[in-house]
């Protein structure tokens, strides 16, 4: 514990707990000033002060101009957003997953872009499917998922080699590190509608994806197959490709999106 954290008698933990104990108050009584927000939580006021501020600068809560008094600010509506858009994406994807399932009978997933990864949110097993890896909440590098591909080939060009250049860690001995051989695969998915992996995540499995698109044709997830390596091989991969775009397109179709 560092010495500030020792006279305040605050640790990192306990102020995230304050600072939730702040919102739900809010929630609860609609506004309340700092000297009843100290009081309710048990502590100074300055550290009642503190806490509402860095809320205040995220835009979680904010002051009312008549009473100075704090209530729930708009941050909490994009944040509500975000997850509501996240719901929607598995409850109109998950029919479309299912019947791609079935119909590849591998793995298939639903990802999306959180910060410098994959991360997936929704999965359904195929009949032939014997993992009983769960992959739904994981996070996953882009340069070595075909999900993370589709979704680093759709980025902004400056957003994109950022993101290459923070370097690209090898999880096995076929996995992409070559910044410019990436570059051109990522070329390789915008033209053909998809991206694929050959035992680049992990050694046996391979795997093909493609974008889901919103409103306006923003791609706003992935939508993945992948089984191991001797039932999805290769040259199978373009088949089950077209089977992963048609999906997307469908799904991209209930999210909003409208092919010009």
């Amino acid at each position: 514990m560092s010495n500030t954290e020792a006279v305040s008698g605050s640790s990192p933990v306990q102020s995230v707990d304050r600072a939730v104990s702040i919102l739900e108050l809010l929630a609860g009584r609609g506004e309340l000033g700092i000297t009843e927000l100290a009081s309710r939580l048990g502590v100074h006021k300055s550290t009642a002060f503190r806490l509402a501020s860095a809320l205040e600068r995220r835009g979680l809560i904010e002051q009312t101009r008549e009473r100075g008094a704090y209530r729930l600010g708009f941050g909490l509506l994009r944040l509500a957003g975000a997850m509501s858009g996240q719901m929607e994406l598995n409850q109109q994807g998950r029919p479309v997953c299912q019947r791609l399932a079935d119909e590849v009978g591998e793995t298939v997933n639903i990802a999306v872009l959180d910060g410098s990864s994959a991360v997936n949110i929704d999965q359904v097993l195929g009949r032939s499917s014997i993992t009983t890896h769960n992959w739904v909440g994981q996070r996953t590098p882009l340069h070595a998922t075909s999900s993370g591909k589709v979704l680093l080939a759709y980025l902004p060009e400056d957003r994109a080699a950022a993101l290459i250049a923070e370097g690209l860690e090898a999880s096995t001995p076929r996995t992409v590190t070559d910044p410019h051989v990436l570059r051109e695969q990522l070329a390789q998915a915008r033209k053909t509608g998809y991206a694929f992996t050959v035992e680049e995540l992990e050694p046996g499995l391979n795997a093909v994806a493609a974008p889901i698109r919103g409103p306006g044709g923003m791609v706003i997830a992935a939508v993945s197959a992948s089984g191991p390596s001797f039932r999805l091989p290769e040259d199978r991969i373009p088949a089950v490709a077209a089977l992963v775009v048609a999906a997307a397109t469908e799904i991209s179709y209930l999210m909003g999106h409208l092919p010009g």
